[in-house]
């Protein structure tokens, strides 16, 4: 039987939250009230971190127990990161309550972002599932009457919510802190990014209920 659900409608939205995804933060966000919530993810970096150190000793070995570990240990990970996502999406969800319109950045491409990124650690970069936690905050988002969103993430952390100024100069990717290179305004870039994405938000609710 299908679970049929209530939609929700642009012109009932009570309040806009920008989620940024991250590593050290798996989400932040930013919301009508002004207020920030941050997600602590590091600790689930280091953890897949200790797999891929397992996985890689296991390729090594190549024999037909390793292998068979190896696929255990694969399939035990990812009910682990889909259990971290399950409570993350549920958490954000409860905590804004129904119409609330979740502004989510667009990752698809993110593997395609992580070229640049050491090989050391690539895995922990390119594996991260914000895919399926995106998913699963949209589809819990319908079940609680609110809507959410998928945005070009494109400069969110580069771009000034104060005086709207945009440049890479602006964020301080090792020390994770923005800080606007024209008005000075500081603030962590996660933080940055979720204000950007909360702002898209708004737009969105203009756009659509002032057209005819």
């Amino acid at each position: 039987m299908t679970k049929e659900f209530k939609e929700a409608s642009p012109n009932n939205i009570h309040q806009v939250v920008g989620v940024d995804f991250g590593v050290n933060f798996i989400a932040t966000t930013y919301d009508s009230k002004g207020e920030t919530f941050f997600h602590r993810g590091r600790h689930i970096k280091d953890k897949r971190a200790q797999y891929s150190k397992v996985r890689k000793s296991l390729q090594q070995r190549g024999t037909p127990s390793s292998r068979r570990r190896l696929k255990a240990i694969g399939q035990k990970e990812n009910r682990w990161m889909t259990d971290v996502n399950h409570q993350v999406s549920k958490a954000l969800v409860d905590k804004y309550g129904k119409n609330t319109l979740f502004v989510l950045e667009d990752l698809t491409g993110i593997r395609n972002t992580t070229k640049k990124v050491r090989k050391s650690n690539k895995y922990v970069y390119v594996s991260w599932a914000f895919y399926q936690l995106r998913q699963m905050i949209e589809y819990k988002s319908q079940i609680n009457e609110s809507i959410a969103i998928v945005v070009d993430p494109r400069y969110s952390s580069q771009t000034c919510p104060k005086c709207g100024h945009t440049h890479k100069d602006n964020r301080n990717k090792k020390k994770h802190i923005f800080c606007c290179q024209n008005c000075r305004y500081t603030s962590n870039d996660d933080r940055i990014a979720a204000m950007n994405l909360q702002q898209k938000g708004i737009e969105y609710i203009v756009e659509v209920t002032t057209t005819v």
